[in-house]
């Protein structure tokens, strides 16, 4: 079992910047890929961005490359997003996702590859 939980969500206005954080508990925080996925009202939810176990790869939605940063620190079992030049677009409930499948069928932009989910934090970019 895996806990997650986000923080660093507020209200930022367009331009500006996020940083959130994902603290992981419980079983070894190596053993998964990590993943944020966001989720706007009336919406699904929908991919963000995801980390390799050993930091080697991370992927990118393509409304976010060039603005969002993933990346995690192992010796503190947390995983972070940092945020830049934020749009009101941007503005969901953003949540940490831990998976623990390896392999080529299971791609990290994909809902179901994750096993555990974080409770979720609210951003909201103001025009």
């Amino acid at each position: 079992q895996v806990q997650l939980v986000e923080s660093g969500g507020g209200l930022v206005q367009a331009g500006g910047s996020l940083r959130l954080s994902c603290a992981a508990s419980g079983r070894t925080f190596t053993s998964y890929s990590m993943g944020w996925f966001r989720q706007a009202p009336g919406k699904e939810r929908e991919f963000v961005a995801a980390v390799s176990r050993s930091s080697l790869n991370t992927y990118y939605a393509d409304s976010v490359k060039g603005r969002f940063t993933i990346s995690r620190d192992n010796a503190k079992n947390t995983v972070n997003l940092q945020m830049n030049s934020l749009k009101p677009e941007d503005t969901a409930v953003y949540y940490c996702g831990a998976s623990s499948r390896s392999g080529a069928s299971w791609n990290l932009r994909e809902r179901g590859t994750y096993d555990y989910w974080g409770q979720g934090t609210q951003v909201t970019v103001s025009s």
